[in-house]
């Protein structure tokens, strides 16, 4: 039995990626949801098998810390894409860049005048309680006055279809390498798809990741040297860290294979003798880059390594300091930072977000605890949040005493009604499950946006918890050149 799309059950008040009424597929998923119908119960099963044989044979994985060691499970793939209309993407790219370009000039300004502040647009107290502000970055003028090199930004669609941004992610994201492996999957799983539907490519991401990264280089005669600097394969994302060291031409080293010289500039240690290092991608939190700034113990980084950056005799993306943005207070003036930078109103809204150090905003929030999600400031993963309407009465007394604690450490948000896709559950049916969207942007010289990003999927019937090391799992995103559709 093939897949019935007038039998797919579309959930009362959310927006559905594929399909727009029962037995009906948004424009730029027509062909896929005609190809999928066509398949019996038997293809769609041989093709999930398939999928999943790949993701054995390519090693795609990823590490779960949470149960009792590390352990490294196979990538979990939906093979039923998610489908974004070119024309809404363009639109949203421009935002992404829009949105870069602000809170580097943001964070450039902490480090230097703090004119934002003294304009009173963000409280001082807000940097001040900040903790990802480096003091040991103040004054430092990185090159193109870039600070987030790399930036994934968390995409949500409310019941309106409006893309909004959730989260951004400054210090260290990863994704990328996930999104670019599931399009090989799906290039191996449906082939003959691509060969009708017009779907824009991602593979150049590594190229433009390398030629950002080279744009930085302190020495302009010389083709750069550019390394990854990772913790390790302990590490939850070593698999991207080889990943893209291998898809750029890079050299994957560890904090034991630089040193820094006399002379303050970084070498790497090769079977030749040391060879200078131009361009550090580092995979590594603020705190352990150097031992002699920041934590003293850290044997994953270099030691030096700070005074060398200052000095500008390397570059080191993203340049450490840039967390000081990627801090969820700061993200609820993110409007008024674009407005402020560049005179210019978000091409993508924020989620309506409630501020607990304000004590009438504090005051809804403790009210509404059952209706709201609550966020941690500075942490990540899905870690430390209240789902409110998922949560236990216990939870949210424990959650309110955090936040009376604690008032500039949380925010909430309104519990959004995310969009579903449909996603195969079992040998053959599909049900709609909640999503998300993490395109990658570069700043360098030049600006770039993956087309599409990391569609990351909540498995579990009901959960708006897409987080891999949370259960998620993950599609591939196809933006489909439809000429003026709008999906």
């Amino acid at each position: 039995m093939s897949i019935d799309w007038k039998q797919y059950e579309l959930q009362d008040g959310f927006y559905d990626e594929l399909i727009s009424s029962p037995g009906n597929a948004r424009q730029p998923a027509r062909q896929l949801a005609n190809y999928l119908s066509s398949l019996t119960e038997e293809d769609i099963l041989s093709r999930k098998i398939a999928a999943e044989s790949t993701i054995k044979d390519m090693g795609v994985s990823f590490t779960v810390y949470t149960e009792g060691g590390n352990i490294d499970r196979a990538w979990p793939f939906d093979i039923v894409p998610r489908v974004i209309s070119r024309n809404q993407w363009d639109k949203t790219a421009e935002g992404l860049k829009q949105r870069l370009q602000a809170l580097n000039m943001f964070i450039d300004d902490l480090y230097h005048d703090q004119k934002i502040l003294k304009d009173g647009i963000v409280p001082e107290f807000v940097l001040k309680q900040s903790k990802n502000y480096r003091k040991e970055c103040e004054g430092v003028s990185p090159r193109f006055g870039v600070w987030a090199h790399v930036c994934g930004t968390d995409l949500v669609r409310d019941k309106d279809g409006q893309f909004y941004v959730l989260e951004d992610n400054l210090r260290v994201p990863s994704g990328v390498s996930y999104m670019l492996e599931n399009r090989s999957i799906m290039k191996r799983v449906l082939p003959e798809v691509f060969e009708k539907v017009n779907i824009a490519p991602v593979g150049d991401y590594p190229e433009n990741l390398f030629n950002m990264l080279a744009s930085l280089s302190p020495r302009k005669d010389e083709r750069p040297v550019v390394v990854v600097l990772t913790p390790g394969i302990f590490n939850s994302a070593y698999f991207e860290h080889a990943f893209l060291a291998q898809r750029m031409g890079a050299e994957l080293v560890e904090g034991s294979d630089l040193i820094v010289g006399k002379d303050d500039c970084v070498y790497m240690k090769t079977i030749a003798g040391l060879e200078r290092v131009d361009v550090i991608y580092r995979r590594i939190d603020d705190m352990f880059l150097d031992p002699e700034v920041f934590h003293p113990e850290s044997v994953l980084g270099v030691p030096g390594l700070m005074r060398a950056w200052r000095k500008g005799k390397v570059a080191l993306a993203n340049a450490p300091g840039a967390g000081v943005a990627d801090d969820k207070v700061i993200y609820a003036y993110v409007p008024e930072i674009i407005k402020y930078y560049l005179d210019q109103d978000p091409l993508i809204p924020n989620v309506e977000t409630f501020l607990c150090y304000d004590d009438k905003q504090r005051e809804y929030v403790l009210a509404n605890l059952d209706k709201l999600v609550v966020k941690p400031a500075n942490e990540s993963g899905g870690y430390g949040m209240l789902v409110g309407p998922h949560s236990t009465k216990k939870e949210r007394e424990q959650f309110a005493d955090l936040i009376k604690s604690n008032p500039r450490n949380y925010i909430a948000q309104p519990t959004l009604a995310l969009s579903t896709a449909p996603t195969l559950i079992g040998r053959n049916k599909v049900e709609p499950r909640h999503l998300d969207l993490r395109p990658f942007i570069l700043q360098g010289k030049d600006s770039y946006v993956t087309t599409g990003g990391l569609t990351r999927v909540a498995m579990k019937k009901g959960s708006l918890v897409v987080n891999s090391s949370q259960g998620g799992g993950s599609k591939d995103t196809w933006i489909v050149d439809t000429g003026t559709s709008k999906s």
